[in-house]
């Protein structure tokens, strides 16, 4: 069978361009190798009757556009009243953000004090145009320059937040805006989190700040707020895949992709580990650039200079990510018994200040797991209950930071270690939680690395520093000022503009590419 395009992995970017040219009328394929579609945005039953989302939780603001023409707007929702709750220790005021903003601000001001309320507004304030400048929720448009970025200030202290996004850190933002160390500790915690969990720096590093303007990018009037589907994130991308088939689309799983073949500067198709070589005139990749333009394509095709700086891309995720069949509800100590309330489960932040997590960073670098990691944990069950049997709990966690440069001999030990400090935290604040635990599995960057083929296990395939956003990182025809020049290749995964994170803009700006001709 002859194919216009094919589509070289079926997450939720592979799926959004496929759907697209299907549409449009391109006959497409798309090769997944996996044993099933969805990659880092999909909901799995890793344990008997237990479903989790096994990477991916939310989908991210995205432009009301792309959401639209996907139908992503149909699906349905949890409705959370309580987005997340913040907690650093016993001695400090735990911060719960709820999803009515006004409920939030209050909040803040009763518990908090009205400093917290001017601060968070201040802050958002100065995330606005560092919001344009990275172009967060924009769909169909290229990256900017740098000049383009400061074009985006339309005053001085714009242009000097659209610097610090670029060149400061996370806490010297946060001591700006949230100075009081003690007081302001919950709120200041969850964002030096916010800032470095796709990062490989710690809060006062420098470059740090641009996870923090990213994490805390404002939406606009055409942008789609970040959801929690019902189902687990799997919904979305299995909602893509229903489009894609019902447009006549043809999707092959278990069919790994050895080699992108060009002839003569032309994509001319694919050729599978298993030999079979299929042929097409376009081919869009929804893997890491790096992956695509350096081990994928046909070797000696693209310029040493670009193989290099492809070579460069940070990929060093450092965290674990946990799942646990629970065998019942975890029930929360004094003085945080009100967590035991269903709908202060979806995301809590066991989280340390940004001062301890900058230490932890720089131990994990020498090889030492944190003593006192800092924990995302959620218990989606609570919320959405058919996620696993009745009078059971499916819960999650997410920690910083695992020593990824250590003597790969000591992998294994450092994982069981690190695993054991999460579980362990995680019972400090929930006693009977260690004692619920019927299954566990814990994934640290090398596993994701296998699962997904993201390089490093690095889920951002390019973390959010700031030489990997803007005019550095590519977009469907690769760098501004250095395509990769291969006639009829589009790159569409998160290590591209519009990315990281389930936004689903950098498969429509890739599928955009392709019809633009």
């Amino acid at each position: 069978m002859a194919y216009d395009a094919i589509v070289v992995g079926a997450g939720h970017n592979g799926l959004t361009a496929a759907t697209l040219l299907q549409r449009a009328g391109l006959r497409t394929l798309v090769l997944e190798s996996k044993r099933y579609a969805g990659g880092m945005a999909s909901t799995v039953e890793l344990f008997d009757g237990y479903q989790f989302e096994i990477a991916g939780s939310v989908q991210l603001p995205t432009s009301a556009v792309v959401s639209k023409e996907l139908g992503l707007d149909t699906l349905p929702q949890v409705e959370l009243e309580v987005m997340s709750v913040s907690i650093v220790d016993e001695r400090t005021k735990p911060l719960i953000y709820y999803t009515d903003l006004v409920e939030a601000a209050t909040h803040m001001e009763q518990e908090h004090g009205l400093e917290v309320v001017i601060g968070m507004a201040e802050l958002m304030a100065w995330s606005a145009a560092p919001t344009r400048a990275l172009g967060r929720f924009e769909h169909g448009t290229l990256p900017k320059t740098l000049d383009e970025m400061y074009a985006c200030a339309s005053t001085p202290a714009e242009r000097a937040s659209i610097t610090e996004m670029l060149f400061g850190s996370c806490t010297d933002v946060l001591d700006r805006y949230l100075p009081d160390k003690e007081k302001h500790a919950a709120l200041r915690g969850m964002l030096a989190f916010l800032a470095v969990n796709s990062t490989y720096r710690g809060p006062s590093s420098p470059g740090s700040a641009a996870g923090l303007a990213f994490g805390m990018a404002v939406p606009d009037e055409n942008t789609v707020l970040t959801k929690k589907i019902k189902g687990g994130i799997g919904v979305l991308t299995q909602h893509l895949a229903r489009q894609y088939a019902e447009a006549g689309g043809e999707l092959r799983l278990e069919a790994a992709v050895e080699e992108i073949t060009v002839a003569d500067g032309r994509v001319t198709g694919v050729v599978l580990t298993d030999g079979e070589t299929i042929g097409a005139p376009t081919v869009v990749s929804a893997v890491a650039p790096d992956l695509t333009l350096n081990t994928l394509v046909t070797p000696g095709v693209v310029a040493p200079e670009l193989t290099a700086r492809l070579a460069g891309i940070d990929h060093r995720g450092s965290y674990v990510q946990m799942h646990f069949a629970l065998d019942g509800v975890p029930e929360f100590a004094a003085p945080f018994e009100f967590l035991d309330d269903p709908r202060m489960q979806s995301a809590i932040g066991f989280f340390a200040t940004p001062e301890d997590l900058q230490r932890q960073f720089e131990d994990s670098r020498r090889g030492v797991v944190p003593q006192d990691p800092a924990v995302a944990f959620q218990v989606p069950s609570a919320s959405d209950p058919d996620l696993c049997p009745p009078g059971k709990a499916a819960a999650s966690a997410f920690s910083l930071w695992f020593p990824v440069e250590e003597d790969p001999s000591e992998y294994a030990r450092l994982k069981a270690e690190m695993g054991q400090r999460v579980i362990d935290k995680i019972t400090r604040f929930a006693p009977n939680f260690e004692s619920l635990i019927l299954k566990h599995t814990t994934f640290t960057p090398k596993h994701m690395g296998t699962m997904f083929g993201a390089p490093g296990g690095d889920y951002c395939h390019g973390l959010i520093h700031p030489d990997l956003l803007g005019q550095y990182r590519p977009g469907p025809g690769g760098y501004l000022d250095q395509p990769h020049g291969i006639a009829g290749l589009h790159l569409g995964s998160a290590g591209c503009y519009g990315g990281p994170g389930i936004t689903f803009i950098p498969g429509y700006n890739a599928a955009q590419a392709v019809l633009a001709g």
